[in-house]
């Protein structure tokens, strides 16, 4: 197991806003970056656009995630094979993934149900582990409120995976990074 990096994710799912039990479906982004504890860098990158098996991408979903289907449809890949290229690019099994909230629950459902497997073993849900510092008060918060907490300013377009894995590895340099470290930036 690799200590000195953390992988951090977002996924983004079909969503609709027309009044259905589930409001969320399939993955159809999955951002991902990794972050060097020891120097408190983002050192990778990466966007997959997953193409879903049964689900369609809703306008609301366009809206809100700026993914419109035909980018889907000309760049997306299976689940599988994302998995399996996330795995091969950033450790998979040996490496710690994390996300806020549990997108690892969301990801564990899909690979059931698709029989894939996970592409990793340990994993750290930064909204629980940010909720429990001293400092703060509110424990009811997101992501972005959470980054105006630790004094990180937003970088890009929210909701999509890709933009909201980079600045989730950003909060988690404040959380596990020495100040030193981030100042080398």
């Amino acid at each position: 197991m690799n200590f000195d990096r953390i992988v951090c994710f977002d996924l983004e799912m079909c969503c609709w806003n027309d009044g259905r039990t589930s409001r969320t479906g399939e993955i159809i982004e999955i951002g991902v970056a990794e972050l060097d504890l020891n120097t408190g860098k983002i050192v990778r990158r990466a966007q997959h656009y997953v193409r879903p098996a049964k689900d369609e991408i809703s306008p609301f979903c366009t809206e809100l995630t700026g993914i419109k289907p035909e980018i889907v449809e000309k760049n997306g890949k299976p689940l599988s094979v994302i998995l399996k290229s996330i795995e091969q690019k950033f450790g998979g099994r040996h490496k710690i993934y994390a996300a806020w909230g549990h997108d690892d629950r969301i990801l564990k459902k899909e690979c059931l149900a698709k029989d894939l497997k996970v592409p990793f073993r340990e994993y750290l849900n930064l909204a629980t582990l940010f909720k429990l510092q001293r400092h703060v008060t509110n424990k009811r918060l997101g992501q972005r409120a959470a980054m105006e907490i630790a004094g990180v300013e937003w970088e890009g377009r929210q909701h999509s995976g890709y933009v909201d894995a980079y600045n989730l590895a950003r909060l988690a340099a404040t959380m596990f990074c020495d100040k030193e470290s981030d100042q080398a930036q």
